[in-house]
């Protein structure tokens, strides 16, 4: 599994790992997930940046040992784990995610993404959409349009999706996606009244020189 990881990841920039965790942690994930989201008075952002900070439930689940072995074949033997934020979607928070690539919002090395579906993941409640290979194309400039008031201030301009194969990535829970930070994603709007929650985690090469990330509070090696 881990070499056909590598592969995808090399060649198309992601790479899902069926069913990563059960049905059972999900479950245990999304109410820890609320609780954390209640006790941190969360409303409509749609977005909670520092799981594994709030609880060691969440550290621990960065650590899985079959991610691991996935990270160390794409990364290498120093994998360290960044950071991680919940991007929760329901019946108020239902806007989709822009075009974008991640790169921007860190710069320094490039860092490995990893998207754990809380939920099923459609295109009626807002899976993932990417464009295969487009991580090859290089950083690109994000001066897409930004107005609307919903964040994701580095957005892709129309005109680079033109004549591009994007795919949408349907998911079920417990599914992980693994994508490169160069790699064009977005993601549908919720329009089906129903929950569509993701954990996402950020992964670097421990061997590469980067700047202090500020929201790195829960760094740590996992490998």
């Amino acid at each position: 599994m881990t070499v056909q990881a590598k592969e995808e990841y090399a060649t198309i920039g992601y790479t899902v790992l069926p069913q990563l965790f059960s049905g059972e942690e999900v479950l245990m994930y999304k109410e820890a997930a609320r609780t954390i989201l209640e006790q941190n008075g969360v409303g409509k952002e749609g977005v909670y940046l520092g799981m594994a900070v709030a609880s060691s439930l969440f550290k621990k689940a960065a650590a899985h040992p079959v991610l691991v072995a996935a990270l160390r074949d794409i990364i290498g033997d120093d994998v360290i784990f960044l950071s991680d934020k919940l991007v929760f979607k329901n019946s108020s928070t239902d806007f989709g995610s822009p075009w974008h690539q991640d790169y921007p919002y860190w710069n320094g090395s490039h860092k490995v993404s990893v998207w754990i579906a809380l939920d099923d993941a459609t295109p009626e409640n807002g899976c993932l959409r990417v464009v295969p290979g487009s991580h090859l194309l290089g950083s690109a400039t994000h001066g897409g349009d930004a107005s609307d008031g919903l964040g994701f201030k580095n957005r892709l301009d129309d005109s680079d999706l033109e004549g591009q194969n994007v795919v949408d990535l349907v998911a079920s829970r417990g599914d992980a996606i693994i994508f490169h930070d160069l790699l064009y994603h977005a993601s549908y709007p919720n329009t089906s009244g129903q929950d569509r929650w993701a954990l996402i985690s950020t992964y670097k090469d421990g061997t590469q020189e980067d700047p202090e990330y500020s929201w790195a509070k829960a760094a740590f090696k996992v490998s």
